[in-house]
């Protein structure tokens, strides 16, 4: 249930289907919206936007919820929550979370220590007496964080087989620790794994009880919930994927991997929009829970990394960013608040290829234009022996000749599937240009190189991390 992080390692771009296309592009034309909801210029320079968005997508529903000083300035469903029905997006409209559930479930945690009942600093094995011994040293702040060690169980399990805590635990333990806790940052969705289970556990009760009683029902959040397919859930909205571009529906997953703390949660924008409300008045938890929540990771090496509990940790502008992204099942989701600007944009679609950044971007640069995400240009390149080993690199992408020793840690699923779709991809696209520094930062530890790559008339964006060891902490090739 990863969102959109720096871990992400592939981004593919399905293929145009004709018919598949111009059955989306119907879809566009309809607005369902909140009553007193969008009709000056302003809002219609938003919906056209949103509109053209989906349309260049091919995402079948959006709802969008925007927030500024404390009033909501726009509360709009956009195009179909299911297609086979015909049943339009609303604001009360119930999507699936992916990743951006993560919030919730380290505010379950944070509520637990606030009782007394955990503490950031216990060891793994106070709550897993049968880890191995190498989870003595990584706590409960590691995995919040993302900074355990534990390799991603996505991509792992059989999402046809139901698993009770016991077995997840287990499943966890055979995880190699792909680094020293502590000393790195790599997205991890077992790490909100087992602090569903913890949280379970030491709450004695299951940790979607906690969130409904305790996050739920004080933020207002009158319709969140955990996911339940089994249930009847007003007003809940299909989940779909693009298959060589022609719409079908999510794939089915087992019960069980519907309850994790990684992010299996329902809810509509108008939840959001009570629960961005809450996090403003830093509800539920006490001052200093939130100020934990929302601090950069500290490595060990003393370097931070932008990165709290469960919240991304940017900037825009020079002001504070705060967001989180999340996919799963055909879903996708992104919610930013822009501290600067008191401005908070939520965005929840119905596809499991949409990039809901692009809708929150968009919008934030019609609010305010110094929030506009700033433009790539050539910059200096003081480092030409990186950028001919990254050109090497991506040959080597090409050729099919990297191996997971290039890595510094590797998300599942990279071998051989994303390097053979890696491969394939700039295959099609023939030989590269010339790189040119476009963006280099530093994360934590790692330095990040973004460099523009023409393939013929098209221009490729090329980002490639490298950790202290000069080894690949990052790899993504999307077209600009």
């Amino acid at each position: 249930m990863v969102g959109e992080t720096l871990s992400r390692s592939l981004h593919l771009h399905a293929s145009s289907h004709p018919l598949a296309l111009s059955a989306v592009l119907l879809l566009m034309g309809l607005v369902a919206a909140h009553p007193a909801a969008a009709q000056g210029p302003f809002h219609k320079r938003i919906d056209a936007f949103v509109h053209a968005e989906m349309a260049r997508q091919k995402v079948p529903g959006v709802a969008i919820g925007i927030v500024r000083r404390g009033k909501v300035v726009l509360a709009k469903g956009y195009g179909f929550a299911n297609l086979e029905h015909q049943v339009p997006v609303r604001p009360e409209t119930i999507f699936q979370s992916g990743s951006l559930g993560k919030q919730f479930t380290a505010t379950a945690v944070m509520l637990q220590v606030e009782a007394g009942k955990l503490a950031l600093s216990d060891p793994l094995t106070k709550f897993f007496p049968e880890a191995p011994a190498a989870w003595r040293a990584i706590t409960v702040r590691h995995l919040l964080t993302h900074t355990s060690g534990l390799g991603d169980l996505e991509g792992m399990l059989d999402q046809r087989k139901d698993y009770t805590d016991e077995e997840f635990a287990r499943f966890c333990y055979a995880l190699p620790l792909e680094f020293p806790p502590g000393s790195r940052w790599s997205y991890s969705n077992t790490g909100y794994v087992l602090l569903g289970i913890i949280v379970s556990r030491v709450a004695g009760t299951f940790y979607g009880n906690v969130l409904s009683e305790q996050v739920f029902k004080p933020a207002g959040m009158t319709t969140a919930r955990m996911i339940s397919e089994e249930d009847l859930v007003p007003h809940r909205a299909a989940g779909y994927r693009l298959v060589k571009g022609e719409v079908k529906n999510q794939e089915w997953v087992s019960p069980s991997l519907n309850t994790t703390g990684d992010g299996s949660l329902y809810f509509s924008v108008r939840d959001l929009i009570a629960w961005d409300a809450a996090v403003q008045a830093q509800a539920i938890l006490t001052p200093a829970s939130w100020q934990e929540i929302l601090t950069p990771v500290q490595l060990s090496s003393g370097a931070t990394f932008p990165y709290g509990f469960g919240w991304a940790l940017d900037e825009r502008g020079g002001k504070l960013l705060h967001q989180h992204a999340g996919g799963w099942q055909g879903f996708t989701t992104h919610f930013s608040r822009f501290l600067g600007d008191s401005l908070s944009i939520i965005v929840l679609t119905n596809s499991a290829h949409a990039r809901p950044v692009r809708f929150v971007d968009g919008i934030a640069e019609m609010m305010n234009p110094a929030l506009a995400v700033p433009a790539l240009t050539p910059i200096a390149d003081a480092e030409p022996q990186v950028t001919a080993k990254l050109a090497a690199l991506l040959e080597q992408v090409r050729s099919g000749t990297l191996t997971p020793a290039d890595f510094a840690y590797l998300r599942k699923g990279f071998f051989p599937e994303g390097a053979k779709a890696y491969q394939e991809q700039l295959s099609a696209l023939g030989p590269a240009g010339k790189l040119v520094l476009v963006q280099r930062l530093t994360r934590g530890d790692d330095r990040i190189y973004t460099y523009e790559v023409p393939f013929g008339t098209r221009t490729y964006l090329y980002t490639v991390g490298l950790a202290p060891d000069d080894r690949l902490s990052l790899l993504r090739l999307r077209e600009k």
